[in-house]
């Protein structure tokens, strides 16, 4: 029930990446163009990280935060003033807050607190977005919001690791208490907190990369390795936004701003989306998405899409570069979706069993 309105974010969301385009769409409404990001960040994959930690609560009044998230960004669409959708989605993230103190109160670790921080950032985008700050100068807030929920969770699992300790962890909580503090800088003190933010958030990429258990996981077979690849690919794509803002500083329109953007949202999000789909989805809709090799179809589309529409639209200016690899982003976010529908139709995977020889006499 609570993915519902994530699902119609996400529909409405590529609908408006359609028409930012230029190209056919269902939907020829402006209003849906002009709110293509807070529905795909706050309306869809808000909608389901946070249902997740609802789910890991197990507090009933948890799920208030997935589905303020999902209809407040659905009303932003409607008649009513865009103060009540924004003050939904803000609401959201203040029950994400009160999950994350009883997630803490339960299980206090370092993990937590970086996703914290996350929701910390996302109710500052809430605010800013509320007081009147413009959408492109809210990137900072709403991508730290997804980039930290990420990275926590990424170091629970890391904590299996021989190479993480308490230090390892301190050292990540650092990383992400210097990207909040950047991120609400950078749209006030945009000259020095840009370049600043560049430089917190590769820092990161650098401590994912050095003990994300991914790194080791790619070696092996099957789903851990179709998941470390995804990861690994994500983290890659997160350079971009990083070495953007490094060199270039503030960005809010033009090519560089359609580059960092789609490089977090796309290339980083949407892929830990797809490497975490078959562990999420099963928490929270209570049905396996048993792994299967063709789920690599989308994430490969995906990538390529993201290189022809960076590399060879952004980087060049190539017009029909941006639109080709902007189309194919979003089928294959579709046919990831379809994939994974028929995967879970399809059960359980049967595992192969070979017989033992029989004893000799």
């Amino acid at each position: 029930m609570f993915l519902i309105p994530g699902g119609l974010c996400l529909l409405l969301g590529l609908d408006a990446a359609l028409l930012l385009l230029g190209v056919w769409a269902p939907l020829s409404w402006a209003r849906v163009a002009a709110l293509h990001a807070p529905l795909m960040v706050f309306g869809f994959v808000g909608t389901l990280v946070v249902l997740e930690r609802a789910v890991a609560a197990r507090r009933g009044w948890g799920f208030a935060a997935p589905a303020l998230l999902g209809l407040g960004s659905l009303v932003l669409l409607s008649p009513l003033p865009a103060a009540v959708g924004i003050s939904m989605i803000g609401l959201g993230f203040v029950a994400l807050l009160a999950v994350y103190a009883v997630i803490r109160l339960r299980s206090p670790a370092a993990a937590v607190d970086i996703q914290l921080l996350g929701a910390v950032a996302g109710l500052a985008a809430a605010i800013l977005w509320l007081a009147g700050t413009p959408i492109p100068a809210l990137v900072p807030t709403m991508a730290v919001f997804l980039i930290l929920t990420i990275a926590g969770e990424r170091l629970e699992l890391a904590r299996i690791s021989p190479l993480v300790d308490a230090r390892v962890e301190r050292l990540g909580l650092g990383c992400a208490m210097l990207l909040v503090a950047l991120a609400a800088i950078a749209p006030l003190w945009p000259q020095a907190g840009y370049p600043l933010l560049g430089v917190a958030l590769a820092l990161l990429v650098v401590w994912l990369f050095r003990y994300d258990v991914a790194t080791r996981l790619v070696r092996t077979n099957g789903m851990p390795r179709y998941m470390a690849a995804c990861l690994l690919a994500g983290y890659v794509w997160l350079l971009v936004p990083a070495a953007i803002w490094l060199v270039a500083g503030k960005v809010t329109d033009g090519r560089l701003y359609d580059a960092a953007l789609h490089a977090i949202f796309l290339g980083f999000v949407i892929s830990m989306i797809m490497a975490h789909a078959p562990v999420i989805l099963p928490a929270v809709l209570r049905k396996p998405l048993p792994y299967r090799p063709f789920l690599y179809l989308p994430v490969v589309l995906l990538h390529a899409s993201l290189v022809v529409r960076l590399l060879g639209g952004d980087a060049w200016g190539n017009a029909d570069a941006v639109r080709w690899g902007g189309i194919i982003n979003v089928i294959s976010l579709l046919l990831f979706a379809a994939l994974s529908i028929i995967s879970a139709a399809m059960g359980p995977v049967k595992k192969l069993v070979r017989d033992r020889p029989k004893a000799r006499p």
